[in-house]
């Protein structure tokens, strides 16, 4: 059939085309689910399967790195006996009391820092000095102060997660556009009603990324607090498995706070997405 031949049927309204084979619905559908996925954890997936392939096969020691199914099995023996849920309530105790704290001290002294610029100036060499100044190395003083207990602990971490959500909260408020607050001013808003209803919410993305950068940093210290002078805790079972060789299991605590970890980015995500919705 000649393409003058088609080209005049389809002027009558007659399809005379060959008939081209479609792809069956349900396949288009999976490969748009399936391939934004393979983008995103195509490389996570990889490394695990290497991972896994690598120790079954003898490519690396089995005994530093164990396969994959014995790690996460190590991790199910231990949550489903409850040998370690109380190491994950103490430490989720220990770093929630830290990063509440920081908290609630970090955002409001930030909110006035970046706001009266006296204050910033007077107090920011100071808070580069102590931020330049590692945590853990401030461990020893604070043990001193106070003590191997609790206390100790919880102020490490409360000292490392305090200036990611300071400054975080300082550059958001430095950052609220001008020609806003000028805007705001020219309707006759008072300082209180710009700050509550133009600082603040401008500045919430910037504080949400200090948050953020502050749970990741409380749960990294609780590790090394609860290495030195804990008998309980995820990062003393770390230390405690790899002291009795017990390799898996040392993973599998090493896994558990890898979840955490993704579980409180991800409630905090969710919290910011809630929150900023006009952003």
């Amino acid at each position: 059939m000649s393409y003058e031949d088609i080209h005049h049927g389809r002027a009558y309204g007659l399809d005379l085309s060959p008939n081209v084979d479609t792809a069956p619905r349900w396949l288009s559908q999976a490969t748009a689910v399936i391939t934004p996925f393979l983008g995103r954890y195509g490389l996570v997936i990889a490394f695990l399967i290497l991972w896994q392939a690598s120790s079954k096969l003898g490519w690396v020691n089995a005994s530093v790195f164990p396969p994959l199914d014995q790690i996460i099995g190590a991790l199910w023996k231990a949550l489903s006996s409850g040998a370690i849920v109380d190491d994950i309530a103490i430490s989720l105790q220990r770093s929630g009391i830290a990063f509440v704290a920081a908290v609630g001290l970090g955002i409001p002294l930030g909110l006035f820092m970046g706001q009266v610029r006296a204050v910033e100036q007077a107090l920011d060499p100071l808070l580069q000095f102590f931020r330049q100044t590692s945590a853990l190395a401030l461990y020893p003083v604070f043990i001193l102060l106070l003590g191997l207990g609790e206390a100790s602990k919880v102020f490490v971490i409360f000292w490392a997660t305090l200036f990611p959500i300071l400054l975080s909260t300082i550059g958001g408020v430095k950052e609220v556009d001008k020609k806003l607050i000028e805007m705001a001013r020219t309707y006759g808003a008072g300082s209180l009603q710009i700050f509550r209803r133009v600082v603040l919410p401008a500045s919430v993305p910037a504080i949400f990324v200090g948050l953020r950068l502050s749970a990741t940093t409380a749960l990294l210290l609780l590790i090394a607090a609860e290495m030195i002078g804990a008998n309980k805790g995820i990062g003393f079972q770390v230390m405690n498995a790899q002291y009795n060789f017990q390799i898996p299991l040392m993973f599998a605590a090493i896994l558990l706070l890898a979840l955490l970890g993704l579980a409180a980015n991800a409630v905090l995500v969710l919290l910011q997405r809630r929150l900023c919705r006009w952003a």
